[in-house]
C-alpha cells in the first residue's frame, strides 16, 4: 500500500498524544501550575525550530491569521489550566479518554449552532449518544460527584478544545498549519512568562530526571512531534483516515496511566467512553455517507 509508513507514523502519534495525560500527571507533583504551564510552551517553542528549519518555508503573521493565532493561544492557555487542575485532582487515564472522546461531540455541537447547520438522523442519534456518554463518563447523575471531583476541568477542556478545533480548521485557508501550531505556543509562552514571571521558573533546574523525562515528554513527543505527524499524515492519507485514528487514543490514555502511574480503570468512564466513541463514528462516518 502506498504511503503506509504513514499508519505506522499515526499510531506511534496516538501513542505519544496518549501518554501525555500521564506525564502531565507526573508534572502535577511538583511544581506551582504556572510554572508548568510556561516551560511547557517555552520548550515546545524551541522544538519546533528544527521543524521549521528542514520545512524550509516562510513563515509569516498578517492580518489574515493573526485573530486565529491569538485565539487559539488564549484558548490553549486556558486548556492547559483546565487539563492541569483536572488531572490534578482527578486521574490521568480518565482525562485521556473523557477530553478525547467528548471534544468532537462537542465540536460538531458548536459547529451546528454557530452556523446554524440542519442535521442528518445520523447526527442527532450521534449527538444522543455523545450526551449519555459524557453524562456517564462525568457522572452527572450525582451532583455532588461533578461539582466536587475533577470531572468539571474535564468538561471545561473538552468545550474549550472543541473551540481550538473550529479556528484550527478555518486557520488553514491562511497559515500552514506546523506555522500555526508554532506561533501559538510562541504567544502563548509570552503570555504566560508575564504571568508566571515572580513564581521562580528557575526552580525547574532543581528538579529531578522523573520530572525533566515528564516535561520534555509532554512539550516535544507529545505535542511537536506528534502534531507534526499528524499534519504531515493528513496532508498524505486524507482528513477522514488520518482523524479516524484518533479512536486509538484514548485505549492508549488508559494503558499508559495504568503502567506508568498504576492507575485502576474506571468502569463509568470505560462505558461512557465507548457509547462517546460510538457517538463519534455516527457524527463523522455514518453523516458523511448520507451527505454523498
Amino acid at each position: 500500500m502506498k504511503n503506509v509508513h504513514f499508519l505506522y507514523l499515526l499510531v506511534l502519534a496516538m501513542l505519544l498524544w496518549g501518554g501525555g495525560w500521564s506525564a502531565l500527571k507526573i508534572l502535577t507533583y511538583t511544581l506551582p501550575m504556572d510554572v508548568i504551564i510556561f516551560w511547557r510552551f517555552f520548550i515546545m517553542s524551541l522544538s519546533f525550530l528544527p521543524i521549521l528549519y528542514l520545512m524550509k518555508e516562510p513563515l509569516a503573521l498578517n492580518k489574515g491569521n493573526i485573530k486565529y493565532v491569538l485565539g487559539s493561544s488564549v484558548l490553549n492557555i486556558a486548556f492547559m489550566v483546565s487539563s492541569y487542575l483536572g488531572v490534578k485532582h482527578g486521574m490521568a487515564g480518565s482525562g485521556g479518554v473523557i477530553i478525547t472522546t467528548l471534544s468532537p461531540v462537542m465540536t460538531f455541537l458548536l459547529v451546528a449552532i454557530i452556523f446554524k447547520k440542519r442535521l442528518k438522523n445520523a447526527q442527532y442519534f450521534g449527538l444522543f449518544l455523545g450526551v449519555i456518554g459524557g453524562v456517564i463518563m462525568l457522572q452527572v447523575a450525582d451532583i455532588n460527584l461533578f461539582l466536587n471531583g475533577s470531572n468539571v476541568y474535564f468538561l471545561l477542556c473538552a468545550i474549550i478544545w472543541a473551540g481550538v478545533t473550529v479556528l484550527s480548521q478555518h486557520s488553514h485557508k491562511y497559515i500552514h498549519p506546523v506555522h500555526y501550531s508554532f506561533l501559538i505556543s510562541v504567544v502563548a509562552t509570552v503570555v504566560t512568562f508575564i504571568y508566571a514571571y515572580d513564581s521562580n521558573l528557575l526552580n525547574v533546574f532543581n528538579e529531578g530526571t522523573n520530572f525533566w523525562i515528564a516535561m520534555i515528554y509532554l512539550a516535544v513527543l507529545g505535542q511537536s512531534v506528534a502534531t507534526t505527524i499528524f499534519f504531515v499524515a493528513s496532508g498524505k492519507l486524507g482528513s477522514e483516515i488520518t482523524s479516524s485514528f484518533m479512536f486509538l487514543v484514548p485505549t492508549f490514555a488508559i494503558l499508559i496511566a495504568w503502567i506508568v502511574l498504576d492507575e485502576n480503570v474506571q468502569t463509568h468512564v470505560l462505558i461512557g467512553g465507548i457509547l462517546s466513541l460510538i457517538a463519534v463514528y455516527f457524527i463523522n462516518n455514518i453523516a458523511k455517507k448520507a451527505i454523498k
